[in-house]
């Protein structure tokens, strides 16, 4: 049975490729602000909001693909209590990466996974990144070389690349600063019969 991914996100298709699942991608449109705002006044936090959101993009698609399994993700990065989104341009990107450097923030990834509109399972990961005190002169040439990859992520950043170098230390799960569990994940699809055990 195929899996359906309701998210557009290059990063998380690239990791269940690299893992070896066959599926379609299916994004859900879906008014993250909106939703956003509304879970922040009534109190959510990052990871709850995370979740949430990751159930919403999959509530979406999932009674067009009846019997499928379809699983939602979202990311939320969070520090000093404000949540951040990417970056709407380079601008955004440099105020947004000024205000992290030298400070310790988390990323929340979560993945939902419904099956005709019925939620089977649901994971959020935790990770903590310190970005390391650089100057402005290395930040400006960070956001030359990265191009357009510093607005294409929560944090205006890819770890797996020149993102590297903003960091003095990272803890947690490496796939949750992607921004999927994808071990959760992948521990849940086996148990549920739709990959090898």
């Amino acid at each position: 049975m195929t899996i359906i991914l309701a998210s557009a996100s290059l990063a998380r298709r690239a990791l269940l490729t690299a893992a070896g699942l066959e599926f379609l991608v299916d994004p859900a449109a879906v008014d993250e602000a909106a939703l956003k705002a509304s879970l922040a006044a009534e109190g959510a936090g990052p990871a709850e909001t995370a979740e949430a959101l990751a159930e919403l993009k999959a509530g979406r698609v999932s009674p067009r693909h009846p019997g499928r399994l379809v699983i939602g993700a979202d990311q939320i990065l969070e520090c000093g209590g404000a949540s951040f989104d990417k970056p709407a341009d380079r601008a955004a990107a440099r105020r947004q990466l000024a205000t992290l450097r030298g400070r310790r923030h988390s990323l929340f990834s979560a993945a939902v996974a419904l099956r005709d509109g019925q939620r089977l399972w649901h994971h959020v990961g935790r990770a903590d990144l310190t970005m390391r005190d650089f100057s402005d002169s290395f930040l400006d040439s960070y956001l030359d070389r990265a191009g357009p990859a510093a607005t294409a992520s929560v944090g205006g950043y890819q770890l797996e690349g020149l993102g590297a170098q903003l960091f003095a230390r990272v803890e947690g799960d490496y796939f949750t600063i992607l921004g999927l569990p994808l071990l959760p994940l992948l521990e849940f699809l086996r148990g549920a019969g739709e990959i090898a055990r």
